[in-house]
This record gives structure tokens, C-alpha cells and sequence, in this order.
């Protein structure tokens, strides 16, 4: 059995004063791949902006374990730096500040500085697996970018940090079959070049088709109410969520 490192015990969570988690459990492995599936509006992406400390997201009661640590005590910065890390639904633009920049100094955050030369390397081999022009490094952080372009940046920002465990939030949303695909083989070479544990929160099974998944887990009504392998997924496909949200 591998090393446990993230564990949700009963987390309960608002958001502007609404219940939206309802005592959901999570206990994740080392190296593995999970995946949160349910219907729009059932708290998946809600436990990943919890996970990663987000201030509008309200913990009332639970308990969240990472790596042996209460992660609850620590904030945002400190999540990232111990490693966790969230490629978001909709990343923002930050004017001003270039794509190489933002991750450098991330990196350097995290304690992984690079001279500009080595990083620039290391960006360029990664870049390669996302089919992403260079080029790209001299832009600013997804000003201009399509949806596939800022998702692709995000991976990229993934490759080079390499942390403990990647949230994914709908990180297939909007994109079409080519970028998906690009997208999939990102997180695939993640999981190969780190051995990082995914937390994969999608509507969809698009971004699941190369990848091995571990366990799924359906929520609905802010709590867990199936967990099962990559039958689920096909299930799910198949049918629906309907039985679950009557359920």
C-alpha cells in the first residue's frame, strides 16, 4: 500500500454562508491518480479551492492531512511550497509579468533555483511535450491566450515544479479534441518524470483516456456517494449521474 499523503476526514465547508461540502472523506496515496466526478454544482471544485487554502472557502468543521501535517494551519504560500499545486478552470492574465518569469521565480520559491540558461533548457524539454512554441516563455502570464494556451501554460507550470500532488480542476473544459489530447500527455509525462500523486475534478472522461486512474469517487450534494476503479468512469459515461443525484 503506498504512503498516504493526503487524508480528508468529514470536511464540511461554506461559501457565503451556503453549506456546499457536506462531510466528505478523501484519503489519497502516494503516485496515485484519483478522480472526482458529479453533476455541476456538487462541491467539486469547491474541495479543491478548500485544499489549496482559498479565503472565501469556509472550513466549519473536518479535518484535512497532508504529508502527516494539518494543512488547515497553513496558508496558501505555505500549501504551495510544501507541495501542493492547482491548475484552475480559468487561469487569469497577469499583465506584466512574463510566462518565464512567473515560473522561475516560482521554482525559486520552492527552493529549486536555476541559473537562466539551465532554466530555459529544462522549460524548452518540457515544452516539447506540449507542443508549445519557446516563444511562448516571452509572453505575458495567458495575456492573449487561447483556452488551450493557458492550459497548456499551466502544465508547463506543473512539468517545472514537479509537486507532491496536482489538483486539475476541469482542466479539460472548452478545449477541443487536439488540445485535450496535448493536455492529457502533460500530465501523463508528469506523473511519469515526478511519480506525483493527481486529484483529477472533471464532469467530463475526456482528459482520463491515456491516463491510469486508481479510484473515482462521484459527489454529490457535497459528499461522496460512489467510489469505485475506471468502471465508474464508464458507467458514468454510459448513464449519467441521474441515480446519484436521486440518490
Amino acid at each position: 500500500m503506498s504512503q498516504e499523503i493526503l487524508k480528508v476526514e468529514n470536511l464540511c465547508v461554506k461559501v457565503l454562508d451556503k453549506e456546499i461540502l457536506k462531510g466528505l472523506d478523501l484519503v489519497i496515496g502516494e503516485g496515485e491518480t484519483h478522480v472526482i466526478m458529479g453533476p455541476n454544482g456538487a462541491g467539486k471544485s469547491t474541495l479543491g479551492n478548500t485544499l489549496m487554502g482559498k479565503s472565501e472557502y469556509e472550513v466549519t468543521s473536518g479535518k484535512i492531512t497532508f504529508l502527516g501535517e494539518d494543512l488547515l494551519e497553513m496558508k496558501t504560500d505555505e500549501r504551495a511550497r510544501k507541495g501542493l499545486f492547482m491548475s484552475f478552470q480559468n487561469p487569469i492574465e497577469v499583465p506584466g509579468v512574463r510566462l518565464s518569469e512567473f515560473i522561475r521565480n516560482s521554482c525559486d520559491a520552492l527552493g529549486n533555483k536555476m541559473s537562466l540558461w539551465n532554466f530555459k533548457k529544462a522549460a524548452a524539454e518540457q515544452m516539447k511535450v506540449l507542443n508549445m512554441d519557446p516563444k511562448y516563455l516571452d509572453r505575458e502570464l495567458n495575456v492573449g491566450f487561447s483556452g488551450g494556451e493557458k492550459k497548456k501554460a499551466e502544465i508547463l507550470q506543473l512539468l517545472m515544479l514537479k509537486p507532491r500532488l496536482a489538483i486539475l480542476d476541469e482542466t479539460d473544459s472548452g478545449l477541443d479534441v487536439d488540445a485535450v489530447r496535448t493536455v492529457s500527455e502533460g500530465v501523463k509525462a508528469y506523473h511519469e518524470q515526478v511519480g506525483g500523486a493527481l486529484l483529477i475534478i472533471t464532469h467530463s472522461t475526456r482528459i482520463l483516456e491515456s491516463l491510469k486512474v486508481d479510484k473515482v469517487h462521484v459527489v454529490a450534494d457535497g459528499h461522496v456517494v460512489a467510489e469505485g476503479d475506471r468502471s465508474l468512469v464508464d458507467e458514468i459515461n454510459e448513464s449519467g449521474f441521474e441515480k446519484y443525484i436521486k440518490a
